[in-house]
C-alpha cells in the first residue's frame, strides 16, 4: 500500500533546494502542483535509497497498485494533471535498478538510466506547466536528463559508498569501487581519471540542457522563467565542479546563496534574449516509449 502525504512545499524546501529556490518564480498553482509532484517522486526515491534492505518487492507492488487502483491519491493527482501513469511507472522501474549494485557500462546505458529517474520527471513536469505542444516533450525529457547527469557528476563519492557506479565503465578503465569510495585514496593518477570522467558527464549534460532550452518556447510564458532559472542553477553545480580542474572531490559540491543569486540574476538577463539565441533541438539519444504521451 502506497503510504505518502502529498505535500506541496515541505519536502521541496528541505530536499530540493535548487528547485525550491526557482519555485519562487512560478505562479502559485504551478508551484503547488510542482511541489506535490516532487513529494511523490521523493517518496519513491527515499524508499529506493534510504533502506538497507532491497526494496524491489515494495516498488513492484507500488507499480501494480498504480496500474490497478485508479482511485489512490497518486493516480488522482496524475489524472488531474493529465499525466499518464506509465510515466511514473517508468521512474519507479529506474529506481528498481538501483536496488542492485549498479555499474553503468557505457554512455547509452547512462542516458537510459537518466531518462528513467529524471527524464520522466521532466515529462510529468511539462504536463503540470500546461505544455501542450508535442515538440516540447522531447525537450522536457532532455532537460530532466541533463539535471540527472549533473546529479551523477556531483554524487560520485556518495553513490560509490552505496556500491553504485554511474560513471560509464569505459570512461574509467582500471578504476575500482575502492578508488571511488576510499576517502584516503588520493592517488593523483586515479583522481585525474575519475575527474576526467566526471567532466565528460558534465559536458554531456550541457548538450541535454541546450536541448531542454530549445523547448522553452513551448512553455507558457508565466512559468518559463522559473524553469530557466531552475535549470541554470542546477547546471551551475556542474560548472563549479569543472572549475576544480582535475581534482576529485570526495565531498558534495553545493552552490551557496551568493552563487545562486548571481546565477539567478544572469538567468533573468539572459531570459530577455532567449528568442535571439534560437536554441535548436538536436537528436542526441534514442527515442523512449513515453515520448509522445
Amino acid at each position: 500500500m502506497i503510504d505518502l502525504e502529498l505535500n506541496s512545499s515541505t519536502d521541496l524546501k528541505r530536499e530540493g533546494k535548487s528547485f525550491y529556490w526557482a519555485s519562487f518564480f512560478l505562479p502559485k498553482s504551478s508551484k503547488i502542483n510542482a511541489g506535490i509532484l516532487y513529494s511523490i517522486c521523493r517518496y519513491f526515491d527515499d524508499i529506493a535509497d534510504k533502506h538497507s534492505e532491497d526494496q524491489t518487492n515494495y516498488l513492484k507492488k507500488s507499480i501494480e497498485e498504480i496500474k490497478k487502483d485508479r482511485n489512490n491519491k497518486v493516480n488522482i493527482f496524475l489524472q488531474k494533471n493529465n499525466i499518464n501513469n506509465s510515466i511514473l511507472i517508468h521512474l519507479i522501474e529506474g529506481l528498481i535498478l538501483d536496488q542492485k549494485n549498479i555499474k553503468i557500462q557505457n554512455k547509452k546505458e547512462l542516458i537510459k538510466y537518466s531518462y528513467h529517474v529524471a527524464g520522466t520527471v521532466g515529462l510529468m513536469m511539462s504536463k503540470i506547466l500546461g505544455v501542450n505542444h508535442q515538440n516540447a516533450l522531447q525537450s522536457a525529457i532532455d532537460l530532466g536528463i541533463g539535471m540527472q547527469l549533473t546529479n551523477i557528476a556531483r554524487d560520485v563519492y556518495e553513490d560509490s559508498k552505496m556500491k553504485r557506479i554511474y560513471l560509464p565503465a569505459n570512461w574509467i578503465p582500471n578504476i575500482s569501487l575502492t578508488n571511488l569510495n576510499d576517502f584516503y585514496d588520493s592517488s593523483t593518477q586515479n583522481d585525474e581519471k575519475i575527474s576526467k570522467a566526471i567532466h565528460k558527464v558534465i559536458n554531456l549534460s550541457e548538450k541535454f540542457y541546450r536541448n531542454g532550452f530549445a523547448g522553452l518556447k513551448y512553455i507558457p510564458f508565466s512559468t518559463r522563467l522559473g524553469i530557466f532559472i531552475a535549470a541554470n542553477v542546477y547546471r551551475g553545480i556542474g560548472i563549479k565542479i569543472k572549475s576544480n580542474k582535475n581534482k576529485y572531490f570526495r565531498e558534495r559540491v553545493y552552490l551557496n546563496i551568493f552563487e545562486k543569486s548571481l546565477i539567478t540574476i544572469k538567468s533573468v538577463l539572459l531570459f530577455i534574449f532567449i528568442p535571439l539565441m534560437n536554441y535548436q533541438y538536436k537528436k542526441i539519444r534514442d527515442s523512449f516509449t513515453n515520448e509522445n504521451l
